[in-house]
């Protein structure tokens, strides 16, 4: 393990690890290329890598996969604490693995998320007003039932499973000049930092409501933060993992600060214009784009991860979420819309 606690290797093994299971427990995800233009934007292309059509609905299915099949599973089975997404994950493997999972949650996950859980199997804890209070709980169930911890995002092999999404992209389309990340607890920005190095410029966004990233680097280390809003559910851990701190500190130059409003214009937009329905954590590098903070280059191809679909399709109706606005940037008339599909081999 290198001393940014994540190595090649471990992403390499990660590979191999979830190839070998792949036809049965995870999906190569297409990737989607828009021409800057359909999105009213002066640079070459947009790439949507499309991970809310992953198994269990996110991009968490792969990290917890990569942790379950590196352990022994005890009889016990696997415990998680979970906004909802890591836990979804959890319960989706668990199931295909046939093994017990019991999932943490707290009070803000949402209804949508709590019933999947339970219609997966788990058995669904709901307790404190955030995660970092279901994630002590959940510790404290672990210590008596000797399950296998799984965490949301600061573990070794969920790390390094979440690093997999990048190589699949590279394998896929080659390397794009920039990635812009959602950041919650920091394990997708962690894995795909880790995998890019300084090959592609890699971007940390934020709500927010939920800057812990972005205030971490203002204290000049991990600290704990105020989570609210309107991706609290996915992005709500208070606190930045430590490998995902390493990992950004060494990779990640910007970490950039997004509206609630902006990411809610931009979950919309991915619906009304695209079709795409994905929970407002996915939203943030389209919010990126269309609010100008962060502006590319004319010749740049910025690769998008939307990350997430564990949402109440009733929210995608303009005037249900209560930070909804009432209108939405629409394309260009004069642009094309569209989108080219790669759905290519993975490195393995």
């Amino acid at each position: 393990m290198s001393s940014l606690g994540i190595a090649r290797l471990d992403i390499e093994n990660a590979l191999h690890r979830l190839d070998v299971r792949r036809p049965q427990l995870l999906r190569r995800t297409p990737l989607m290329k828009l021409p800057g233009k359909a999105l009213s934007l002066d640079c070459a292309e947009v790439w949507l890598k499309l991970e809310q059509l992953q198994l269990g609905g996110s991009f968490k299915a792969r990290g917890m996969l990569n942790r379950m099949l590196a352990n022994e599973i005890p009889a016990s089975g696997v415990i998680i604490a979970s906004g909802g997404n890591a836990g979804i994950a959890a319960a989706v493997a668990a199931q295909a693995l046939a093994v017990p999972c019991e999932v943490f949650v707290p009070l803000l996950a949402s209804t949508a998320k709590r019933d999947r859980l339970r219609q997966l199997g788990a058995s669904v804890v709901v307790t404190g007003a955030a995660y970092s209070e279901a994630l002590e709980a959940c510790l404290l169930r672990q210590r008596a039932s000797g399950a296998l911890l799984l965490h949301a995002y600061d573990q070794l092999e969920v790390v390094a499973g979440a690093a997999t999404l990048a190589a699949e992209i590279e394998a896929t389309a080659g390397l794009p000049d920039s990635v812009l990340v959602s950041v919650g607890g920091g394990g997708l920005i962690g894995g795909i930092a880790a995998w890019f190095e300084h090959r592609a410029r890699v971007v940390a966004l934020e709500p927010t409501l939920a800057p812990t990233l972005f205030q971490a680097r203002q204290a000049g280390h991990p600290i704990d933060v105020l989570v609210s809003g309107i991706a609290a559910d996915s992005l709500g851990a208070k606190r930045i993992g430590e490998i995902a701190w390493n990992v950004s500190q060494r990779y990640v130059k910007d970490a950039l600060l997004l509206s609630d409003e902006a990411i809610r214009a931009a979950q919309l937009w991915l619906w009304s214009e695209l079709k795409l329905a994905v929970e407002p954590a996915a939203a943030l590098g389209l919010a990126a784009l269309q609010s100008g903070a962060y502006r590319p280059r004319v010749d740049e191809r910025v690769c998008l991860i939307l990350c997430g679909a564990n949402l109440d399709p009733a929210s995608l109706v303009v005037g249900r979420h209560p930070r909804s606005e009432d209108g939405h940037p629409g394309l260009d008339p004069g642009s094309s819309a569209t989108p080219r599909m790669d759905c290519g081999s993975s490195p393995q």
